[in-house]
């Protein structure tokens, strides 16, 4: 099966700053994605790149197994919503939705005009007078009434409040179940995340700390607590994410790669938060490095 999204060694700078990093992953059509990851770790570099807004410094990104944006085809496989939702303020729901028919060769009236009744939008109403909430919802439905192939989602709703984030998550898994399409979901929210994916991919410091399916990395990764002192015997099958010292304890966050057995270790099972906030945390200590060494 065609990944959605595949890259190898891909790298965007501005300037002097590398926001992506040797970025090589590939993630398998089928999935809601989360991308997650601290403020400027490249979620939205990666993201535009995969959409075809920039393009990269070296490597190579492919998009359903196509170049982004290369060409009014592949451009009609992919819908985006940007954090900004992306409506124009002077134009009414209407003439957002006509636009929408005008551009795009497999634009589904029907779909686009059920939606905005649903949600009680007038057509007649500008976009700029819409509620965040509905401006982000607007934005959705033309993405969706484009029926792609595959949903690209930056930070959607980072500025929604609780209730209507709740609905446009709601609206994402109903369009899934019912069309099948894969979705990449941005998003520093990891409990939106937990909501609503199957697969989880990772950016720290630039670059591709972990991806895989959901449930095999809640299995793969423990929190073991023991004796402080020597953890080589133990570390044998076992990477280390975080590490605490607490009095006459040791506390691990471990990727494993076999079992723990030796008996004087509690395991624990994780929370996907706790395996999100364990890679950031590791990326924030190889930034303080970076910046220690910068000094000297």
């Amino acid at each position: 099966m065609t990944s959605v999204l595949e890259t190898q060694t891909l790298t965007k700078k501005y300037g002097r700053h590398e926001a992506l990093t040797q970025c090589t992953v590939s993630i398998p059509a089928g999935h809601v994605v989360g991308l997650v990851g601290p403020n400027g770790a490249g979620k939205s570099t990666l993201l535009h790149l995969s959409v075809g807004l920039t393009q990269p410094t070296r490597g190579s990104v492919q998009v359903l197994g196509a170049t982004p944006a290369g060409g009014a085809d592949q451009l009609a496989r992919v819908g985006f919503v940007s954090q900004d939702h992306a409506t124009y303020a002077a134009l009414s729901v209407g003439e957002h939705l006509k636009m929408g028919a005008h551009m795009n060769p497999r634009w589904d009236t029907s779909l686009a005009n059920r939606r905005i009744e649903q949600l009680g939008l007038d057509p007649r109403q500008r976009a700029g007078r819409l509620s965040g909430g509905q401006q982000a919802q607007l934005a959705l439905t033309l993405a969706l009434a484009k029926r792609p192939e595959l949903l690209v989602l930056d930070e959607p709703v980072a500025s929604l409040d609780p209730l209507a984030r709740r609905e446009f998550l709601e609206i994402i898994m109903e369009s899934v179940a019912e069309d099948q399409i894969s979705v990449i979901l941005s998003s520093h929210l990891v409990a939106d995340v937990e909501r609503v994916c199957d697969y989880l991919v990772i950016l720290v410091a630039s670059r591709i700390a972990l991806a895989g399916e959901v449930d095999d990395i809640l299995a793969s990764h423990h929190r073991l607590v023991g004796p402080a002192g020597d953890t080589a015997p133990l570390l044998a099958n076992q990477k280390v994410i975080e590490s605490h010292r607490l009095g006459r304890q040791t506390m691990l966050i471990v990727h494993s790669d076999g079992p723990v057995l030796d008996p004087s270790w509690v395991i624990e099972p994780l929370s996907l938060e706790d395996v999100v906030l364990a890679y950031m945390g590791q990326g924030r200590a190889h930034e303080s490095t970076s910046d220690s060494g910068d000094e000297s």
